[in-house]
C-alpha cells in the first residue's frame, strides 16, 4: 500500500521554461522524507517547451495539464483539489527553496496544532540567484512560502478564480478573518525578481487591485 503523504507542494506554471528545472530540483532536494510528501505540478497549457522540461522529471513529480490556459488562482485550485495531503504549500515556478524549507514547516504545524499556517522568511534573488534583500513574510508577504491546512483552505473556498492578479491577497484577507499564519524566522525561500514577473504588469494589477478593494469593502492591509 502507499503511503499517503502528509505535505503536497503546488506548482503552478506556465511557460516558465527558463526556471522551472530550477524549481523542481530544489524541491526535489528537500531533507524532509521523500515519501511524506508530493510535488503536484500544473500545467496550465504551457506553449514553450516547459511541457518538455517537466518530462525530464516526471519519475518525481505529478503533472496535471490544462489543455486551455486558465489562469493562476484556476491552476492552484486544481492542484490543492488533487491532492489527499492534509497541509498544502505552494512554491511558484520561478522561484526555488532551501532544502529545510519543507521539513521547517512541517515541524512548526505538525508540533503546534493551535498554528493554522506558518509562513517563512525569503530572500529577494536575481536572475542569477544573487541576493538582493531578506524579507519578512508577515510584514511583505507573498503568495509562496506558506504551509496551510488543506481543509480550511477548502472551507474558506480556496483561490477567487476572478483575480487572474493579486490572487493571493485575496486568499490571504479571507483566510485571517477566520485564521492566523505565524512566522517563522527563517530565510527559506528564493523570490526570484524577473523582467517576466507577473505582478511586472502593471495596469492589470491596478484593475485586480480595483476589484479587491471592492471586494473587501474598500480597505486591506
Amino acid at each position: 500500500m502507499n503511503r499517503i503523504p502528509t505535505v503536497a507542494v503546488i506548482v503552478p506554471v506556465y511557460n516558465q521554461v527558463r526556471f522551472i528545472a530550477r524549481c523542481i530540483r530544489s524541491l526535489i532536494a528537500q531533507d524532509f522524507p521523500r515519501d511524506d510528501y508530493e510535488i503536484i505540478v500544473v500545467d496550465d497549457a504551457s506553449d514553450d517547451g516547459t511541457a518538455q522540461v517537466l518530462e525530464n522529471f516526471k519519475d518525481h513529480i505529478q503533472i496535471l495539464t490544462n489543455k486551455k490556459n486558465k489562469g493562476l488562482p484556476a491552476a492552484l485550485n486544481y492542484g490543492i483539489l488533487m491532492t489527499t495531503a492534509s497541509l498544502v504549500v505552494r512554491v511558484d515556478s520561478d522561484d526555488y527553496v532551501n532544502a529545510g524549507f519543507l521539513r521547517m514547516l512541517h515541524m512548526f504545524l505538525s508540533q503546534n496544532n493551535y498554528m493554522d499556517a506558518v509562513a517563512c522568511d525569503y530572500f529577494l534573488v536575481n536572475d542569477t540567484e544573487e541576493v538582493i534583500e531578506r524579507k519578512n513574510c508577515l510584514t511583505d508577504p507573498i503568495g509562496c512560502g506558506v504551509m496551510f491546512r488543506k481543509d480550511q483552505l477548502v472551507n474558506i473556498g480556496l483561490y477567487d478564480e476572478d483575480f487572474l492578479r493579486h490572487e493571493e491577497r485575496d486568499l490571504r484577507l479571507r483566510f485571517v478573518k477566520e485564521h492566523k499564519i505565524y512566522r517563522l524566522e527563517l530565510p527559506l525561500y528564493r523570490y526570484r525578481r524577473h523582467s517576466g514577473n507577473i505582478t511586472n504588469d502593471a495596469v492589470e494589477m491596478e484593475d485586480n487591485m480595483a476589484r479587491l478593494l471592492k471586494k473587501h469593502g474598500g480597505t486591506i492591509d
